[in-house]
């Protein structure tokens, strides 16, 4: 809308009730917060303080190195999006339909047409994908599963509304040990629950926190880094050992990350993704101070058990029973819960999770990166293959994994959707 001539139109196409809002800012419980600092998920490149500007407005008691609750940050994307609405001087037309696509149609000579499930098309010269990521599936078939049981198993846990129904004492098992865990651990919480939490993955493992007073980031040579996975993890070893502090390394890591992706050969890209993600993932995506020590003292009173294991199977009785095996074992164990809840995270952005996509490729338009975690997107963020006269296909955020690793969080979009915007403002010029 800033950069686009008023003689243009945008099309936004979603089926979310709060089209910007998504599954993570539509919490409405204050202890959901955001993992990133204030000070840093300003929407705009060019404005960094917006959102921080925003919660005094709203006199919220934050600065610019607290953690703002998601709920609040859900609410400055409604504001920011409507003020620019309102800005109706040189501005283009934007429409928001509320639908989804779900096919794809022959081009309309430099435009390209899509399906939607009202039964209308839409069409347009440049296209943006921003499907983000979904809710993973859960690990186990309910097939076979009595009625009365299935009720009882949580596959979304974003539709809070099941909270409700958890009897205080219940025992509750959820499957995953990551943020969405902490999340549901603490609006069970928050809703007065008092009974036992049983948590299992494969290495048993939680998000590590962020400090209140970080110290400064280790400044990082990205270009002097070797690129062999195990010199890499060899060296960033001895830096956070010498840093006194890993969260320093990490730090002065962040911002660089996406550079060193582009540097490493597919093969090892591969062996970090194989050998290295889950501790990636839980030094890199951490959790607020206040928060993670809320779940450490649920863990220390032994409300919280976190266990090791992989699923084998839930037993299709009268009672919710999940066999596991603990990591390092060949013996199995059973918990018997009055709830399992699917916290085991959110799908690859992949085409197999998407109608769309997958006619996407069908019809050649498209095709997954050869790591699977999205698209082949090219440094700009284009569908290689899109280009002159022709309409461009741009991809942007979780799609783009493949090509930019760094690419989920709010300060990593802002620039990429800002340069994609430029991108289609200079081809209608």
């Amino acid at each position: 809308m800033e950069l686009l001539p008023e003689t243009a139109s945008i099309a936004i196409v979603g089926d979310d009730p709060g089209f910007g809002r998504g599954t993570a800012y539509r919490t409405e419980l204050y202890l959901h917060r955001l993992n990133v600092p204030a000070g840093r998920m300003s929407l705009f490149p060019d404005r960094p303080n917006a959102f921080v500007e925003w919660l005094r407005e709203h006199k919220r008691p934050l600065d610019a190195g607290d953690f703002a609750s998601r709920q609040d940050y859900g609410l400055y994307i409604r504001d920011s999006l409507a003020a620019l609405l309102r800005n109706r001087k040189r501005r283009c037309r934007v429409d928001f339909i509320k639908a989804k696509a779900t096919g794809c149609v022959e081009r309309y000579g430099s435009a390209l047409g899509f399906i939607l499930d009202n039964g209308n098309e839409i069409a347009g010269r440049s296209v943006v994908l921003c499907l983000g990521v979904g809710n993973a599936q859960l690990p186990f078939d309910l097939t076979g599963l009595p009625a009365g049981l299935r009720s009882h198993i949580i596959e979304n846990p974003w539709r809070l509304s099941w909270l409700r129904r958890v009897s205080k004492t219940d025992t509750v098992c959820i499957l995953g040990s990551g943020l969405t865990m902490i999340d549901q651990v603490l609006a069970l919480s928050a809703h007065g629950f008092t009974g036992k939490i049983i948590v299992l993955s494969r290495r048993g493992r939680v998000p590590q926190d962020h400090v209140s007073h970080p110290k400064p980031a280790v400044e990082i040579d990205v270009g002097a880094l070797p690129t062999r996975m195990s010199e890499l993890l060899h060296i960033l070893r001895r830096e956070s050992k010498d840093a006194g502090d890993w969260r320093r390394v990490m730090d002065g890591l962040r911002p660089k990350t996406q550079a060193l992706w582009s540097r490493l050969p597919e093969a090892e890209r591969r062996r970090f993704l194989r050998h290295a993600l889950p501790w990636w993932n839980i030094h890199r995506h951490r959790v607020a101070p206040d928060v993670f020590r809320r779940f450490e003292r649920m863990l220390q009173n032994g409300q919280v058990s976190v266990r090791a294991g992989y699923l084998q199977n839930v037993e299709k009785t009268k009672a919710l029973t999940v066999h596991y095996r603990p990591r390092g074992e060949r013996f199995t164990v059973s918990i018997k819960a009055d709830w399992i809840v699917n916290c085991t995270g959110m799908e690859r952005a992949g085409i197999a999770h998407s109608p769309l996509l997958q006619e996407m490729q069908r019809q050649g338009l498209i095709e997954a990166d050869p790591l699977r975690l999205g698209l082949v997107v090219d440094a700009r963020s284009r569908i290689p293959g899109s280009s002159g006269s022709e309409a461009v296909i741009y991809a942007v955020g979780a799609l783009t994994a493949g090509q930019f690793w760094e690419i989920t969080a709010v300060p990593d979009i802002r620039v990429q959707a800002r340069k994609v915007a430029e991108a289609i403002a200079e081809r209608l010029r």
